[in-house]
C-alpha cells in the first residue's frame, strides 16, 4: 500500500511538470503588414534590374533562381531581360534552361501571338546562341 501511495505521488507530479502551463491569449496583437515596406516597381525598373542581375549571373543556381523569381511576378519580362537570361544561360553553359526560358515565356504570354512576337523578336540572339525552342527541338 505505501509503494501504491509513493508511485502514485511521483507519477502525478512528473505528469503535473510535464504538461506546459497555459497562457492566455494576448488579445492585442497587431496585424502584420509584410509588404508594407515595399513600394510598387514601375516595369522599367524591373527590367533593369533582372538585367544587371542576370548579367552577373555566375553558376546555375543563380541564374535558375533568378528565372523563378522574374517569372513569379504578375507581368511578362521584357526581351531584354529574356536576352540576358540567354546570354547568362550560355555563360553557364546550360542549354535546357536556355530552351526552358522559352517554355516560362510560352506560359507567361497571354496568347500565341504574342508569344510569336516575342519569338521574332529574340531571333538575333537565338540565332547567335544556337537556342532552340521545345517545338523546334520535337520536330
Amino acid at each position: 500500500m505505501l509503494r501504491a501511495a509513493f508511485t502514485g505521488a511521483i507519477s502525478r507530479a512528473a505528469v503535473r511538470s510535464v504538461v506546459p502551463a497555459t497562457r492566455p491569449i494576448a488579445l492585442g496583437m497587431g496585424k502584420r503588414f509584410y509588404s508594407a515596406a515595399h513600394e510598387d516597381e514601375s516595369f522599367e525598373s524591373f527590367t533593369e534590374r533582372y538585367v544587371k542581375f542576370f548579367d552577373g549571373v555566375e553558376d546555375l543556381f543563380e541564374l535558375q533562381r533568378g528565372l523563378n523569381n522574374a517569372f513569379a511576378y504578375d507581368l511578362v519580362p521584357a526581351p531584354s531581360v529574356i536576352e540576358a537570361a540567354l546570354r547568362a544561360s550560355r555563360r553557364v553553359d546550360d542549354f535546357a534552361t536556355a530552351v526552358r526560358v522559352f517554355e516560362g515565356l510560352k506560359d507567361k504570354v497571354e496568347n500565341d501571338k504574342q508569344y510569336e512576337e516575342y519569338l521574332k523578336e529574340l531571333e538575333p540572339i537565338r540565332k547567335e546562341l544556337g537556342v532552340l525552342t521545345k517545338e523546334e527541338l520535337s520536330q
